[in-house]
């Protein structure tokens, strides 16, 4: 695979033009084409539209995940405007004699809760969306690169999937109220079962549904552990799939995102910061999914990710803006601590 070095010799070709809003992330679609320089082969393929419109044979996978996705936003919003009961919790637990401070706390965590009901079951949701967008990828007859070519719709959806998980887990794993809202209703809602107490909210979330909760808030990045589970899940379910259709997929999607950052031609072209982080968690994001699903990982020197490339862009950008997205590299990846990763990537990752 030829590095940025060597390819900027094309960075004047006519496609590579970039549409009117960079500051949309799902311009990136457009920057699928970079993969014939990446495999070092010049196209002159006309520039694309500014969005990239589903043809007829992905519009039922499509539209599927666009249901999914038009929800995402508010999901983040809620999880962003999350305050917890931080502060009634601790009111009820100074004073467990206080009937009024018990009801006050309950009453504040039970919509709460409500909330983490929401998230969840959007996490499974998108586990169906990217399951979806996984086969229509990988299918036969087509490669990855060529799947990544001629659907770009589909293409832009999964960066999208990956670009919300990843802010969902920068937000969730700064709230440390989350889990002590749950813990808090789960032990209530407990010592209420044995005193007999009629628990209101108790049918929001029973207790098969609160155990696998609690087992989605315990992870530190729990989409991207869901996204992982999910892919690993796809590539074992469909074994007459070669598994290079899924980590070749994956691997490509990472070294567009790469050579789009390290490339100064194409960087000089983002005018905000927005398509930056965009392209950044998306190339983190395939790299997580990519060293569950590989065999030996994304850090071992046969991985078809320049780990060295991509961990250098990372860190290259302002350390307050990427250290979530390293985080996730160092504590959500299988491989990283392999025998056959070498010292240097273990060494940039402390």
């Amino acid at each position: 695979m030829q590095r940025a070095e060597d390819i900027k010799t094309y960075s004047t070709s006519p496609w590579l033009t970039f549409s009117r809003e960079e500051a949309e992330p799902w311009s990136l679609s457009n920057l699928f084409k970079v993969t014939k320089l990446i495999r070092g082969t010049r196209t002159e393929s006309p520039a694309l539209a500014e969005d990239a419109q589903p043809t007829e044979s992905e519009k039922e996978i499509y539209n599927q995940v666009n249901v999914v996705l038009k929800d995402a936003e508010g999901i983040l919003e809620d999880l962003q405007s999350y305050r917890g009961a931080g502060h009634e919790i601790r009111e009820a637990i100074q004073h467990p004699a206080d009937e009024k401070l018990q009801e006050k706390a309950w009453g504040a965590v039970v919509p709460l809760v409500g909330k983490l009901k929401k998230f969840y079951e959007f996490s499974q949701r998108l586990e169906a969306a990217l399951r979806g967008l996984l086969g229509a990828l990988t299918s036969t007859p087509y490669s990855p690169t060529q799947h990544l070519e001629r659907e770009q719709a589909l293409a832009k959806q999964f960066a999208e999937i990956l670009h919300f998980t990843l802010r969902f887990d920068e937000l969730k794993m700064t709230n440390p109220a989350i889990q002590n809202d749950f813990s808090y209703y789960r032990r209530t809602l407990s010592r209420m079962r044995i005193n007999n107490v009629p628990a209101e909210g108790e049918n929001e979330v029973n207790n098969e549904l609160a155990n696998r909760m609690s087992l989605f808030y315990a992870e530190a990045t729990p989409m991207l552990k869901t996204l992982s589970d999910a892919t690993t899940k796809f590539v074992s379910e469909n074994k007459n799939l070669p598994i290079e259709n899924t980590t070749d997929c994956l691997s490509t999607m990472a070294s567009v995102c790469r050579v789009m950052l390290e490339t100064p031609e194409y960087r000089s072209r983002f005018t905000n910061e927005e398509t930056v982080s965009f392209c950044l968690r998306v190339m983190v994001g395939v790299i997580i999914l990519y060293d569950h699903v590989h065999p030996v990982g994304a850090f071992a020197k046969t991985s078809k990710i320049d780990m060295k490339g991509c961990i250098k862009v990372l860190k290259d950008q302002p350390p307050n803006s990427v250290e979530g997205l390293l985080n996730a590299l160092r504590y959500t990846t299988k491989h990283l601590n392999d025998e056959t990763t070498s010292k240097q990537i273990k060494s940039m990752l402390q």
